[in-house]
């Protein structure tokens, strides 16, 4: 690899780079991260490119392999251009015929095309997918265009261009004021302003400091940073290094938690290929600026996403939080002034500095610029990786992105921000998806989760379900947190289980707005927000529960009765074989019956009944 002294090399690589790309005619774009692999795509990418070396075109014809695109409901994908062509759902047996009638002949296999559910058409444009269309790509846009394991690739998008910029002559407080002017927040849960961070930073007195970035994404259905640091792990690796540059630091740390080896692999590829080009180490880019990262592996405790706790994990001690009255930036990491920011923010900061504040705050609103990408789960028919403009109603992300309810059921509400996150109700779905309504609609923007629910989720389950993850994910340093939790999620559990009392609603208010005013850290005070999202939005369920003794969803198994509907059973007997219990009897083609004291309403019978005569009471 050649050694990078000055901006011209950069130039001189991206030259060679695009004069290869040139002399391909077609191009083969397949995404092969976490999500990727576990539909297929390893064996997508191998079978096609046997069979563009079987038919002779690895010269005609370019294959690169990416990290995710976004639409993870429709992997395995290959994109092909020219022609923004999408195929879905590729699986390894279809790479020969892709390959002779596509690549070499250049038909369109509509077969392979998105199906609209909508309109029922077959869609050739990637751009033309409502998926895409309702999106504003700025970090995505850029993964089609680099391979990870590619350093090449990367400065042939413009890569480091933005801090061989930094280095020649622009000083540490005019990049502050950039970030600043730019109105970047932290990407990461709390929305801190970036620039402020950096400017105490910098400020802070000290020879010794650090830039962390924090890839310990622990919230459940949450996945951006990892798929940013699969796919383009160059971006992370330059914006750290001008964060670096411009609070005086010399040495980084990339925490990834243990459960995202892909991440690991492709992060400490990337450092390795930038230290071998000279774009961290000694003097980069001939400069007086010396800058080094290291990958640090955090064991997936939910507590060490937390700034201190996962500052003190990095020193190799237990990962509990510290006191909040000494901030990171003057006493963080082995007490040096330390910037943790997470995957995202670092992602941004490269393009802020070669575009300007003003292109970066010319997406979003008055006090949330730029665009968020957030990861679409739940009950919707598109799931994927979505990056809007921040302002954009989460409606437009549900309805016209996410392509609405995936099983005809009516949508009831949104969690977002994670388990430590808020349920935000169907009627509320106008609301932008900005850090300050969230927070005030009793949310948060966390680090970007959006779990979609339908009328078939019961709001007291979901209290309970986050209740249990965060007492399991509680270090349990400060009593209001350890035991509230606990006190909590006894009281919902006694409300899902028919046990609960009129008494404990107010109560269950009550102690959810005590731990969140005094627990020490970030984990404990946001820990009730499921709680209180959904007492204060979902009231006629916890009543239905205490007083009713009803489940309205049909969720909780202590309130609900299974029975079987005479005039649409056909006795056909399919629930009967299907039955692990052995509470369902009945004779061929006549009404059956379900034993209620036998029943355990794991909901198999439903699940496998096409007559809808299994209904739930």
């Amino acid at each position: 690899m050649p050694r990078v002294s000055h901006a011209k090399d950069l130039e001189i690589i991206r030259t060679q780079v695009d004069g290869k790309r040139n002399r391909a005619r077609l191009e083969m774009v397949i995404p092969n991260g976490t999500c990727c692999q576990a539909s297929g795509s390893a064996a997508l990418i191998d079978a096609v490119r046997a069979e563009l070396a079987r038919q002779g075109l690895l010269q005609d014809v370019a294959l690169r392999v990416t990290g995710c695109l976004g639409f993870c409901e429709q992997e395995p994908v290959i994109l092909i251009e020219p022609g923004n062509i999408l195929y879905c759902h590729v699986a390894a047996k279809d790479a020969a015929e892709i390959v002779s009638r596509t690549a070499k002949k250049g038909e369109i296999l509509e077969q392979f095309l998105f199906a609209d559910s909508v309109s029922g058409k077959r869609i050739q444009q990637e751009s033309d997918i409502p998926f895409y269309k309702a999106q504003t790509r700025q970090l995505i846009r850029m993964h089609r265009f680099v391979d990870p394991f590619s350093i090449d690739d990367y400065i042939a998008t413009g890569g480091y261009k933005a801090i061989a910029k930094v280095l020649a002559g622009v000083k540490p407080e005019e990049i502050i004021a950039e970030v600043k002017a730019a109105g970047l927040r932290g990407r990461g849960g709390a929305g801190f302003p970036t620039g402020r961070k950096w400017e105490e930073a910098h400020e802070a007195p000290g020879d010794e400091k650090y830039v962390i970035c924090n890839a310990d994404e622990g919230d459940p259905g949450a996945y951006m940073d990892r798929c940013l640091l699969e796919a383009n792990p160059h971006e992370v690796l330059e914006g750290m290094m001008i964060g670096a540059y411009a609070v005086g630091a010399n040495k980084g740390y990339i925490y990834v938690r243990r459960e995202y080896p892909l991440a690991v692999k492709h992060a400490r590829i990337a450092i390795g290929q930038a230290r071998e080009y000279g774009l961290l180490g000694d003097n980069i880019l001939g400069s007086n600026f010396s800058f080094d990262v290291e990958v640090a592996r955090g064991g997936g405790a939910f507590v060490c996403g937390e700034s201190t706790a996962l500052m003190t994990s990095i020193e190799g001690k237990v990962g509990e939080p510290r006191a909040k009255d000494v901030h990171t930036v003057k006493e963080g990491l082995w007490n040096r002034p330390t910037v943790l920011n997470n995957v995202e923010t670092w992602a941004n900061v490269p393009s802020i500095m070669m575009n300007g504040a003003k292109w970066f705050a010319s997406r979003g609103t008055e006090k949330s610029k730029g665009t968020k990408i957030l990861a679409l789960t739940g009950q919707v028919k598109n799931t994927g990786l979505v990056e809007v403009a921040m302002g954009t109603p989460i409606r437009t992300i549900v309805y016209d992105i996410g392509g609405g309810p995936k099983n005809g059921n009516k949508i009831k509400a949104v969690q977002t921000g994670g388990p430590s996150g808020g349920c935000i109700p169907e009627r509320l779905f106008d609301l932008p998806v900005d850090f300050d309504a969230l927070w005030d609609a009793g949310s948060m923007m966390g680090s970007g989760g959006m779990v979609v629910m339908d009328d078939k989720t019961c709001m007291v389950d979901v209290a309970r379900y986050f209740l249990k993850f965060l007492q399991d994910e509680s270090c349990g340093k400060c009593v209001p947190c350890r035991v509230g939790i606990d006190r909590m999620l006894e009281i919902v559990t006694d409300i899902a289980e028919g046990h609960g009392r009129p008494e404990q609603i107010p109560l269950l208010q009550e102690l959810a707005e005590t731990v969140a005013e005094a627990s020490l850290c970030g984990l404990g005070k946001s820990a009730p927000n499921p709680v209180l999202s959904t007492l204060r939005y979902f009231i006629d369920e916890y009543t239905a529960h205490v007083h009713g003794r009803q489940c309205p969803a049909g969720v909780c198994k202590a309130l609900i009765t299974y029975a079987i509907d005479a005039e649409k059973c056909t006795g056909c007997g399919v629930c009967l074989k299907s039955c692990p219990h052995d509470s369902i009897t009945g004779e061929k083609k006549k009404v059956h019956i379900i034993d209620a004291g036998l029943c355990q309403k794991c909901g198999i019978c439903i699940s496998e009944c096409k007559f809808d005569a299994i209904t739930v009471k």
